[in-house]
């Protein structure tokens, strides 16, 4: 890794002399007793770690506090636990097993809030080992890769041991640190640590999918820790003017400044920057971060400030879970009483993005685990397991079967949601144990088997004339209460012309709406078009059909909120119809339209298909024919 645009002192080692020194002299000012913080993620100082657990037998009772790093930890081994007690902020998987077997402690905290523990002195430390790039001329040095809470660490710590190496990346933003602020300087040419990005499986590859139609052009993104938001980039090429304000960055972010997708002129603050505290990933990665003023490094206590964040327009964060249950409690830190990782940024994220004008929380998780053999959608969390995010701040859940909006949303609403976006193999037992918890009502158990996501192929979109895009999806079990809200929100008229009879005191009652939402996708099919909304979506179209097997015709009948009528979108409605009935072997439509019904008349008699119909009394009986 070469350093060519930035001008090191040559001479530091001479200038600042009587703080060089190597790791074993430096860790020798470290005393019994005290608590030590070890640099985060791929700024590990893997050096200075060796050489303190070298001195394990002579530091009884010694702390050290971390948050999340990817170097070896040697000091976490069960024969060094009468010496070494682990503390860390959020688990990896290199001090997993001691924290598990209750050799070491987790303490959960949202991350915004670990600086204030060290400017307090709540959580005083002793010493800080850290790693840094070379000073400067003005003797400035670049916490690198690592900023996040490392700079306060920096500055409350009695005792800094930097590691010197002019491999670090030298970062910009909030990111210099004074070397005549640290006690002792120890160099050090070793690489940095490198994270390679994590392989995407089918699963993956659809969550993030999903995750990607709710990602508008000019948003700005957090991607939490973890494979499924960092595949999320993939899926985002053709996204516009899109920002950045994470905790973490990774090589998938390349290509998108490449390309021009991730501009950040949109950005409400810290425009055209992108906005991280730390990255993971390889060498590629920190080349292009290194002294790129595209990049801006600031601390935790900056970049995961919910009010900083909810400033940013169109804020949209991504971070994952290991349960959800189905009134919308997220745990994200454990497996049952055993901790896994920890509570991060979630909250702190999930706060700002909720609040953001535009802006969208998401909680992404596959459908199951351990090989498909549990659901990760359940009925209550498994005993001891943590909540992260409570239900009354969830907003979107995302498997690789689907969306969930739950903000605002009823228990009732929430547990379908959750259960129609759950692996088929679990509905049926999460729809009868939420109907025992008293979740859903009794008469639901009659829709066992009917919980059903329309395959992702029946989605298109329709772009109006005045630019209004319109999407048209299969219905969902959860579109039960906007179905409700399109009939209602419709003119007797239109209600007439759809039923073809006066409805009683303008009722349409909840059976004959569910009968539209819970369907096979095969036989019955229902196609609703859709207005996304920050709040989730408005239904103002619906198109079904329903196939007569004896005759392999099916009957179409569809309908258009008032408002959106006269702008094609009953044709267009009609075609996509026609070719999801097509792509089944469906021989035809048949469809009844009342003789004053002339705009419905005008699409059927514009179909691209052998048109038949008679008029029998006041109503036209149409009989369409695919070639």
């Amino acid at each position: 890794m070469t350093k060519s645009l930035i001008n090191y002192d040559p001479a530091w080692k001479q200038k600042y002399a009587s703080q060089v020194m190597t790791a074993e002299q430096a860790v020798k000012k470290i005393r019994p007793g005290q608590r030590i913080f070890v640099g985060t993620g791929c700024a590990e100082p893997q050096e200075l770690v060796a050489a303190l657990t070298q001195r394990a037998r002579e530091l009884p009772d010694t702390e050290i506090i971390h948050l999340l790093t990817f170097g070896d930890a040697p000091y976490a081994h069960r024969e060094l636990a009468q010496y070494f007690r682990v503390n860390s902020f959020f688990i990896a998987e290199n001090v997993r097993n001691i924290i598990q077997e209750g050799l070491g402690d987790y303490t959960p905290i949202h991350l915004s809030d670990i600086p204030r523990l060290f400017n307090t002195g709540q959580l005083p430390l002793d010493a800080a080992l850290i790693q840094i790039t070379p000073p400067d001329a003005n003797g400035l040095c670049s916490l690198g890769v690592s900023v996040d809470i490392v700079k306060s660490a920096a500055e409350n710590a009695s005792l800094v041991i930097a590691q010197v190496n002019p491999n670090m990346p030298w970062t910009h933003g909030n990111s210099l640190i004074d070397v005549l602020e640290l006690d002792a300087l120890v160099p050090c040419e070793d690489p940095i640590l490198e994270v390679p990005p994590a392989e995407i499986n089918d699963v993956t590859r659809q969550i993030a999918e999903y995750v990607s139609s709710l990602v508008d052009d000019e948003a700005t993104l957090e991607l939490g820790i973890g494979k499924i938001p960092h595949s999320l980039l993939g899926f985002l090429t053709t996204k516009k003017d899109l920002g950045i304000h994470t905790e973490m960055i990774t090589d998938d972010i390349i290509p998108l400044i490449e390309a021009g997708v991730v501009t950040g002129n949109r950005k409400t603050i810290d425009r055209g920057k992108v906005v991280a505290s730390f990255c993971l990933g390889t060498r590629r990665l920190y080349d292009y971060v290194d002294n790129n003023p595209v990049f801006s490094f600031h601390p935790t206590e900056y970049v995961n400030n919910p009010y900083i964040i909810s400033q940013q327009n169109k804020m949209v964060a991504v971070n994952v879970a290991l349960e959800v249950d189905l009134t919308g409690q997220v745990c994200a830190d454990s497996l049952g009483s055993r901790f896994f990782s920890g509570v991060g940024g979630q909250v702190d994220f999930n706060r700002g993005a909720a609040k953001a004008h535009g802006g969208k929380a998401i909680i992404a998780l596959p459908s199951t685990a351990r090989d498909g053999k549990v659901s990760r959608i359940v009925t209550r969390l498994s005993p001891g397991a943590g909540v992260v995010t409570t239900r009354a701040g969830v907003n979107y859940v995302v498997t690789e079967y689907g969306v969930a909006y739950l903000h605002g949303k009823s228990v009732a609403e929430r547990a379908l949601a959750l259960i129609s976006i759950a692996h088929p193999q679990f509905r049926a037992q999460l729809l009868r144990e939420a109907i025992e918890a008293k979740y859903l009502a009794a008469e639901l158990a009659a829709k066992e088997g009917k919980i059903i996501v329309g395959p992702k192929e029946l989605r298109t979109t329709f772009l109006t004339n005045d630019g209004t895009q319109i999407v048209f999806r299969p219905i969902h079990p959860t579109d039960v209460p906007r179905m409700r809200d399109h009939f209602y929100g419709l003119s007797q008229q239109s209600i007439y012309y759809r039923f073809m009879q006066a409805v009683k005191d303008g009722v349409v009652p909840r059976r004959q709406i569910e009968d539209f939402a819970y369907i096979d996708h095969r036989n019955d099919v229902c196609i609703v078009g859709v207005l996304s909304e920050t709040y989730g979506e408005q239904i103002i179209a619906i198109g079904s059909y329903y196939l007569n097997p004896k005759t392999n015709r099916a009957e179409v009948a569809f309908t258009v909120h008032d408002k959106w009528q006269q702008r094609g979108i009953g044709t267009f409605l009609l075609k996509h119809l026609m070719r999801i009935a097509r792509r089944d072997g469906i021989g035809g439509f048949t469809a009844e339209v009342l003789v004053e019904n002339k705009p419905m008349q005008a699409v059927f008699n514009k179909a691209e298909c052998k048109i038949g119909s008679k008029l029998v009394g006041n109503v036209y009986h149409y009989d369409l024919e695919f070639a």
